[in-house]
């Protein structure tokens, strides 16, 4: 690609920078600066960037509600919406809040895959198909950049599993790798110009990611021609000359990493070329450039594009993902004047994404109770509990409410050093992310201090997450003094951070009656982290009810209505960074609640408040069936528009929805002797179900809107597959005409059917529209491991124009 002026003038102040620093300061700038930045050097002009977590929503550098962020759907709910340019303005929107908290990169997408439905982390990725996340991701990538800001698109490669991610080492065949896993990452490079990239903490055929020379410096720079910074996953980088001859520019999280001194005595002794170094820093200094940091260099955006409303897009997004599965007898939507029946805890206590780094605190959020609340006539709504997916006890303040807390920090003397609030019982302070007047050097003890109005009377158990040693004081009473140690053969640095909560007291509180709560925490250096690091909790459950009272009082209510509403969902211990599920059954009674209250009314809607697949045994026998992912700040706003018919829901599968993990043909996750063989080659998501001739509940790119569609004619050349359709029903509507490539006769293994193309069309009642694809020529190639390139295939291929991977409309055969 030919260079811009404006990239050649930033080329030249790279190059006279560069030329200024001694190898001390060249390395310094390679180690990070803290937990969320490089250092500034005045002496080139070099201002100080800023990287912050940013898959739904940009949290800044510090741990604090005390800033809000706008919190967009999950990723996958995101994918779900099969529609690039919403994931650009998504991007859009995200850079907006990244200038706004003086944030330069933020660190998404995730573009792994969705090789097994037990993946933990699989909310934060878009999709099984490597076509569809490379569209999104680039989407995504060119929206984040059209507003100035950096990505690092991650992890790169095959971090599709979260069990021993540290260090697994994943073997994978070629084909599989550049057909697959590669396939997104190279989508981006080519199609968005990313500015970074992020190396994963895994292995990929014996070779650790950060320092994988092959796959970074000849497939990802030499092939791809990617010219951006390449940045380690926190705490990835292990070898000084390994990471730097691999690839790696940054060693993330500084000062103290692989890089630094280390690197410069390297270079010194003769094992590094300082030529490597240079290469290293002249990319960082390329971001820095195109993010505006570095003086005299044009900035790649000089004027963002216009503002958007963070929560009209964040409820956009979420309606348009909801995935519509089962629609019987026109359920959906909501007649006027339709009594409604709302059942479970997740209706009123809304869980909008998941757990782990991508965390982030919304200023508001409106909640499937709320939503239908302000959506429905006085009287037309009803509320109980039914069943509560949190059977153990979380963060106080994140699920259950009436919690205010501040954390005090103390020296070892006892003198109060600062203090600071917190958005709920979790305290996660990385870095210099400590309140004014504190830091790790002085810091011995912590204390969360506040208060506890209760809205439900009765035994509220109480307890620590985390390790050392803690005191737990409840209503003025000492309840707990102990030391938590690591657990036996626990291997992973945030055990702290993603361990189990455990449950130290019962105390009966009454309701509205406001009690005082303190957990005190004194530091161990035993226990200390990674990184200089402060995380544990003071974690809290509310009140166990008789299980099955409460779903007799949700039946009871759902018997008075014509329809009743049922909210099933995970729990953050079910989807999180950190670990892999085991299995796919929703926790607590919920499958329980929803069979008796489908027994009792004939017109039960589900919404399924899961970032994943899960498994819905009683779907056949409910009226409706709607994913609502983890669907952001204004899921609950975006729900009511749907389910009331203000709004169509417009997503489609981006993954396959197994009807029972017994189904699923991929689902090994654990690593033997250190190794996880990739065993079903190019045979992942659709392809292996394909293979197995076995059948999913909800196939993939399955989605129902509130109208219905004619596929009229398909025409197909070797470049495009041109559909028309008609709708046919009596509302305007979104249909994502899907095109599948489908050999005749093949001559090499192959999936039976994949996705070439896709592309979302709108239409009035009974207009006629055309949607032309792109059919890419990789869409017909395979990687041909002998000849190490890309090879067609020719021959005869079946076009299929398709709803729904299970829903094929139209075919054309195509000769190539």
């Amino acid at each position: 690609m030919a260079e811009t002026s404006a990239e050649t003038v930033r080329n030249t102040v790279v190059e006279a920078a560069l030329g200024k620093l001694d190898l001390d300061t060249k390395t310094r700038l390679l180690a990070g600066q803290d937990m969320w930045s490089l250092p500034a050097l005045p002496e080139i002009g070099l201002r100080s960037l800023v990287m912050s977590d940013g898959p739904i929503g940009v949290r800044g550098v510090r741990w604090t509600a005390d800033d809000p962020s706008v919190a967009i759907p999950s990723p996958t709910a995101l994918a779900a919406t099969w529609d690039p340019e919403l994931a650009r303005r998504a991007g859009r929107l995200l850079a907006q809040e990244a200038r706004r908290k003086g944030v330069h990169v933020v660190l998404a997408p995730t573009v792994n895959l969705h090789r097994t439905p037990l993946g933990g982390r699989h909310f934060e990725a878009y999709s099984e198909d490597p076509y569809l996340t490379g569209a999104i991701g680039t989407g995504y990538v060119r929206g984040v950049q059209d507003g100035g800001v950096g990505t690092t698109v991650k992890h790169f490669v095959a971090n599709d599993a979260e069990t021993d991610r540290f260090t697994v080492d994943n073997r994978i065949a070629p084909r599989p790798l550049r057909e697959l896993y590669l396939a997104p990452f190279e989508a981006i490079v080519k199609n968005a110009r990313p500015w970074g990239i992020m190396t994963a903490y895994n292995e990929v055929n014996g070779v650790t990611m950060t320092e994988h020379h092959e796959l970074v410096n000849e497939v990802l720079r030499g092939e791809w021609g990617f010219d951006g910074c390449n940045v380690s996953d926190w705490v990835a980088a292990r070898s000084t000359t390994g990471d730097i001859r691999g690839g790696l520019d940054v060693a993330m999280p500084g000062p103290e990493t692989v890089y630094g001194p280390a690197l410069a005595a390297a270079v010194r002794s003769g094992e590094v070329e300082e030529s490597l170094v240079d290469a290293a820093v002249r990319n960082v200094l390329r971001l820095a450039a195109r993010v505006g940091v570095l003086e005299g260099a044009p900035p790649a955006v000089t004027e963002p594009p216009a503002a958007l409303d963070g929560d009209a897009l964040a409820r956009e997004i979420a309606r348009r993902g909801f995935v519509l599965v089962r629609n019987e007898n026109g359920a959906l939507p909501l007649a006027a004047g339709t009594t409604v029946a709302l059942s479970g805890a997740a209706a009123r206590d809304a869980r909008i994404l998941g757990g782990g780094s991508a965390q982030v605190f919304p200023d508001h959020l409106v909640s499937p109770l709320d939503g239908l609340t302000a959506a429905l006539p006085d009287g037309a709504l009803t509320f109980t509990v039914g069943a509560d997916p949190s059977e153990e006890l979380t963060p106080a303040g994140s699920v259950s409410a009436g919690f205010t807390l501040r954390a005090r920090c103390r020296d070892a003397e006892g003198r109060l050093l600062g203090e600071g609030s917190l958005p709920n019982g979790q305290v996660q302070w990385i870095g210099d992310d400590l309140p004014e007047g504190v830091t790790h050097e002085t810091l011995a003890s912590i204390e969360v201090v506040g208060t506890f109005t209760p809205r439900e009377s009765g035994e509220h158990a109480f307890g620590t997450r985390g390790l050392g040693a803690f005191t737990l004081t409840v209503a003025g009473t000492t309840v707990f003094e102990g030391v938590q140690a690591m657990s036996a053969g626990g291997t992973d640095p945030f055990e702290a951070f993603f361990g189990s909560p455990v449950e130290r007291a019962k105390v009966a509180l009454t309701a509205g009656e406001t009690v005082e709560v303190s957990l005190l925490h004194t530091l161990d250096r035993e226990f200390a982290a990674p990184l200089p690091a402060v995380m544990f909790s003071f974690v809290h459950l509310g009140p166990r009810r008789d299980p099955d009272e409460l779903i007799t009082e949700a039946v009871e209510a759902a018997r008075a209505a014509d329809t009743a509403v049922v909210v099933v969902a995970t729990t953050e211990r079910v989807e999180s960074e950190g670990f892999d599920r085991t299995d796919l059954a929703l926790p607590g009674r919920q499958d329980d609640l929803v069979r008796a209250v489908a027994a009792a009314n004939p017109n039960t809607v589900v919404v399924v408040n899961a970032g994943s697949p899960v498994e819905l045994p009683w779907r056949e026998d409910v009226a409706a069936v709607l994913l609502s992912w983890f669907p952001g700040q204004e899921g609950g706003a975006a729900l009511a528009d749907v389910l009331t018919g203000a709004e169509e829901p417009g997503g489609r599968l981006p993954t396959t929805w197994p009807a029972a993990l017994a189904d699923a043909p991929v689902t090994e996750v654990t690593p033997t002797d250190g190794k996880l063989h990739y065993t079903e080659g190019v045979f992942i998501g659709y392809r292996a179900w394909d293979r197995a001739a076995a059948v999913p509940a909800y196939p993939f790119g399955h989605g129902l809107g509130y109208t219905t569609w004619s596929y009229d004619s398909l025409v197909a050349d070797p470049d495009t597959a041109t559909v028309r359709l008609t709708n046919t029903g009596d509302r305007p509507g979104r249909e994502t005409v899907q095109i599948y490539l489908a050999p005749v006769d093949d001559t090499v293994e192959r999936p039976a059917r994949w996705l070439a193309g896709f592309v979302n069309v709108e239409a009035a009642p009974g207009e006629t529209v055309e949607a032309v694809v792109a059919l890419p020529r990789r869409a017909f190639e395979i990687w041909d491991e002998e000849k190490h390139d890309w090879t067609l295939v020719g021959g005869a291929y079946e076009v299929v124009g398709a709803h729904s991977l299970a829903d094929a409309r139209l075919t054309a055969t195509l000769e190539v």
